[in-house]
C-alpha cells in the first residue's frame, strides 16, 4: 500500500491536468437548432456505436478538429412528444453520462439564453458566464436556501476573455422559459445578466466530478423587454444561433494547443 506521503495515480493525473495540452472536449448543447451548425462547422459525425445506455434519446457527434477530439452531446428529442429535451434534468443526465464515458479535459455548455437589458445585454450578444446559480429552487430554510441557489463558478479563462473580447456575466438557470415574479426576485439576487434552462445543472455535475466547465451563451430574447419571451425567442433563434456558432468556433480555435492553465 502506498504511504500517505505519496499521491495516488488519480490525484497525480488531476494535479497535472492544468499543465498538459487539452485533448478531449465535450460540448453540451440542448437544442438541435443550436447543435447542427457546430456539427457542420467541425465536420462531426453521429456516433453509430453509442457510448450511452440503450434506449435513451441522447445523441453524440464526434470528430477531430486540429489537435482536439470534439464530442458534441445533444439530449435529443423527447421520446413521447418529439421536442428538444431541454431543461435541467436532461442536462444533468447527459453531463454525467458524458463525463463517465468520455473523460473530457473540458466541458463547454453552449446555447441560447435570455438577457437582461438592465445588465447591458442585447439580442445577439454572446456572454461567457463567470458563475451559475438556480433561480427556481426556493428552500426558505437556513443553509438549504444556499443549497437551492447552488452557486458554482465557471472555470476561470482570463486569457480567452481578453483575446476574444467576450462579454462576461452571471448566468441564472431555471426550468421555465418565462419568468414569474418569484423567479425575477431570485434572478435579481443572483445578479444575473443572462438566463437559461441548463447551465447551473451542468455546473453542478461538472463540479461534483471535478471537470472544468465554461459557458458560452448567446442572447435570443430580452427578458425585461417589451416583447413576449416565447415570441422573441423563436423570432431570433436562427440568427442568434449563427452568432453562437461563430463564438464557439473562436473559443475552440483559442483552446487548441493550450493547457487549462493558459486559458
Amino acid at each position: 500500500m502506498a504511504s500517505h506521503g505519496n499521491k495516488s495515480e488519480e490525484e497525480s493525473i488531476v494535479s497535472e491536468a492544468p499543465n498538459r495540452p487539452i485533448s478531449t472536449i465535450v460540448i453540451i448543447i440542448a437544442m438541435q437548432t443550436e447543435a447542427l451548425p457546430l456539427v457542420n462547422k467541425f465536420q462531426l459525425t453521429e456516433d453509430l456505436d453509442p457510448v450511452f445506455p440503450k434506449g435513451v434519446s441522447w445523441v453524440r457527434y464526434r470528430g477531430v478538429y486540429k489537435d482536439l477530439k470534439i464530442n458534441l452531446i445533444w439530449p435529443g428529442k423527447d421520446l413521447t412528444l418529439g421536442v428538444d429535451s431541454v431543461g435541467t434534468v436532461s442536462a444533468s443526465l447527459v453531463t454525467y453520462a458524458s463525463i463517465q464515458a468520455l473523460k473530457p479535459d473540458l466541458i463547454i455548455n453552449a446555447g441560447t439564453a435570455g438577457g437582461f437589458k438592465a445588465k447591458g445585454a442585447g439580442i445577439g450578444d454572446v456572454f461567457l458566464a463567470c458563475d451559475c446559480a438556480f433561480h427556481d429552487r426556493r428552500i426558505p430554510i437556513p443553509v438549504f436556501d444556499m443549497y437551492g441557489v447552488g452557486l458554482r463558478q465557471a472555470y476561470s479563462t482570463p486569457n480567452l476573455v481578453k483575446e476574444l473580447n467576450l462579454k462576461v456575466g452571471k448566468l441564472s438557470t431555471g426550468d421555465s422559459l418565462d419568468m414569474s415574479s418569484q423567479d425575477e426576485a431570485s434572478i435579481t439576487a443572483n445578479d444575473a445578466t443572462v438566463k437559461d434552462m441548463e447551465g447551473a445543472a451542468v455546473a453542478y455535475v461538472a463540479d461534483l466530478l471535478k471537470v472544468p466547465v465554461i459557458f458560452v451563451k448567446a442572447v435570443t430574447d430580452i427578458v425585461d423587454g417589451e416583447k413576449p419571451t416565447a415570441e422573441e425567442f423563436l423570432q431570433n433563434l436562427a440568427a442568434v444561433t449563427a452568432a453562437l456558432d461563430q463564438a464557439v468556433t473562436q473559443v475552440i480555435d483559442f483552446i487548441n494547443g493550450k493547457c487549462l492553465s493558459e486559458l
